[in-house]
């Protein structure tokens, strides 16, 4: 049995003969939270979207649990693991409530309807996320806060292993981004995020993997990633990395645009 619960090897997607992925291979452990992070077009959506099925024609291996991905149907996947992507999808006049109760597809039959034990889990899964008072609101009434807060109590009824989010803090504000990891990291799961934010990436995260141009350029930790070279190499723009005399914990400036919000959470601790 694989020690990690999710790994690529030497996996290569291409369209039209242009490579968007290539050689990638990475090994995700049980309970760690990943960051993929890389400036635009570095092949990061494209990664999640072959480790959690949505591409199949891919070159290489990948294994859920130790076992090839391509055994697995769309449904067991989806036991395994849960996605929030970046674009809410189309809600039409569906509730909060109808759409945490989509969670439970992956472990029902055709013709099952919901228990009382499943309304008592949507109910627990909405009162972990704060949004029990509004179970019967329209989704798309929603902040965009609130709709991945939605969007990861679907995630906890489903009950997977892995918890695959793509940039949940996109047009966020600071509030809410830091709310939204914090949730996440409370679930005691294994987490694999794309983050925009490089400090919010080293303040949450055990792990941080850059991509650039479709490769694998860094897997380490935050400390051992977010260094001055490589992220000048990287995203193209000169690098500071400030220490805190206080606190011993450091910040990232590029060219004089701060990537960090102006408070001391923002500090990434070494």
């Amino acid at each position: 049995m694989s020690s990690f619960v999710l790994q690529a090897n030497s996996l290569t997607w291409r369209v039209n003969e242009k490579h968007i992925l290539s050689d990638i291979n990475l090994h995700i452990k049980a309970g760690e939270t990943v960051a993929i992070v890389g400036p635009n077009g570095a092949g990061k959506t494209s990664l999640l979207k072959c480790l959690y099925g949505e591409y199949s024609n891919f070159l290489g291996d990948i294994y859920l649990n130790g076992k090839s991905l391509k055994t697995f149907n769309i449904k067991d996947i989806a036991k395994k693991i849960a996605v929030v992507s970046q674009h809410s999808e189309s809600a039409f006049n569906l509730t909060v409530l109808d759409i945490v109760a989509m969670g439970l597809i992956p472990h029902k039959g055709l013709f099952d309807t919901n228990t009382d034990v499943d309304r008592h889990n949507i109910e627990q899964a909405l009162t972990k996320v704060d949004l029990i008072n509004k179970k019967n609101q329209i989704f798309s009434t929603l902040s965009g806060g609130e709709q991945q807060r939605v969007l990861i109590a679907r995630a906890i009824v489903q009950a997977p292993d892995i918890l695959i989010m793509d940039e949940p803090t996109n047009h966020l504000d600071m509030y809410y981004q830091h709310q939204i990891l914090m949730l996440a990291k409370t679930l005691n799961i294994t987490l694999l995020i794309t983050i925009h934010d490089l400090n919010l990436a080293a303040q949450y995260c055990d792990r941080i993997i850059m991509l650039n141009n479709g490769k694998l350029v860094a897997d380490d930790t935050p400390e051992a990633v977010f260094t001055s070279s490589k992220l000048t190499e990287v995203f193209k723009l000169e690098c500071a990395i400030d220490k805190n005399p206080f606190t011993q914990s450091t910040r990232i400036t590029f060219s004089g645009i701060n990537h960090c919000v102006n408070d001391e959470s923002a500090w990434l601790h070494s």
